[in-house]
């Protein structure tokens, strides 16, 4: 298949490519050598691009032989988490998330693992790979087991980096549920509710089918996963579903508190309702006086009368009066 032309990366490709024999560095290697440190025993080589363009892509190809379908992928992202089996390597897609001003930004990373490499490919929003290569070189004896311990850290740091984003959302949720208790909900309020909740829908998409690759390594019998690194890849899964339960628990905070925002909101509403009913009330009855003495008829004895304005409004005073103090008594005003 012929990938289509890509325009040349602005910024250096090759993060790091480096060989590693029995746990720990020996050398850093170009990657057009990098083949021929990999077919060498108890070696492996572990390189990290950062938006390779096809050109680079397609030389990693060359030196490790992987499989063109995974290399499309790599190329064009926007893939879905997943792994898959070529052969006897495997193909993997993790979804990364960090947050910038309060704007979820989502990234992928793209793994391809066989005997003797382990390539990492990165796109878009994700933190430097360096922290992970760091920590493993740090454990030579973890090291030594090989390809599949690199990618376990790759998935683990992926996995951890949802934990500061899902915190900094729990804040700001926390602050938005104290704001609708404490007034009705405005446009503001009511498009911030609206950007968390897709942030966190976008959020459980890709961090749920991690639950799948994590038991797909550690349960099936797949190319250079060795039995004794499966659980930590079982590790992995725990933390994913601490993520996804943080992620629904959020949600549902959310939910609740624009469901409880919305409930005081119809209680203040309907509040001033009655008060408006109660003053409607009080002044209907001086309204129907005075329409009663506007009518102008000829023979109304009381207009004739020298004290029937004082009992008019004697009679309106003690009426409004007695209907206030009748709605205070419950609760009306």
């Amino acid at each position: 298949m012929t990938l289509p032309p890509s325009p040349l990366p602005t910024h250096n490709a090759v993060v790091a490519s480096a060989a590693y024999c029995d746990g720990r560095r020996i050398a850093d290697v170009p990657v057009a050598e990098a083949g021929a440190w990999a077919a060498k025993d108890s070696h492996f080589v572990w390189i990290g691009l950062w938006e390779p363009d096809e050109a680079l892509l397609m030389e990693v190809k060359r030196q490790f032989g992987l499989h063109e379908l995974a290399v499309e992928d790599a190329l064009h992202a926007h893939q879905r988490p997943k792994v898959e089996v070529y052969g006897d390597s495997l193909f993997m897609v993790l979804r990364t998330a960090r947050l910038e001003q309060g704007e979820l930004e989502l990234g992928e990373t793209h793994v391809f693992a066989g005997r003797g490499y382990v390539v990492t490919v990165r796109h878009g929003a994700s933190s430097s790979y360096s922290p992970v290569r760091a920590r493993a070189e740090s454990a030579p004896a973890l090291l030594k087991h090989g390809e599949d311990f690199v990618v376990y850290t790759v998935m683990d740091y992926v996995v951890d980096c949802y934990v500061p984003v899902l915190d900094q959302m729990a804040a700001m949720v926390e602050e938005l549920d104290a704001q609708l208790i404490a007034r009705p909900p405005g446009t503001a309020e009511i498009e911030r509710i609206h950007q968390l909740r897709r942030d966190l829908e976008r959020l459980r998409r890709n961090a749920s089918p991690l639950l799948e690759v994590c038991s797909r390594l550690e349960r099936f019998d797949l190319p250079m996963i060795d039995p004794a690194i499966r659980p930590y890849y079982r590790d992995v899964q725990d933390h994913v579903i601490r993520v996804n339960e943080q992620i629904g628990s959020l949600r549902e905070v959310l939910s609740f508190a624009f469901e409880t925002s919305m409930i005081l909101a119809a209680a203040r509403q309907n509040d001033v309702t009655r008060k408006l009913a109660a003053w409607a009330a009080i002044l209907a009855v001086p309204t129907a006086i005075a329409g009663l003495y506007g009518m102008n008829f000829e023979h109304m004895p009381e207009l004739h009368w020298r004290y029937g304005y004082p009992a008019v409004l004697a009679v309106i005073a003690a009426v409004c009066a007695g209907l206030y103090i009748r709605f205070r008594r419950t609760g009306w005003l």
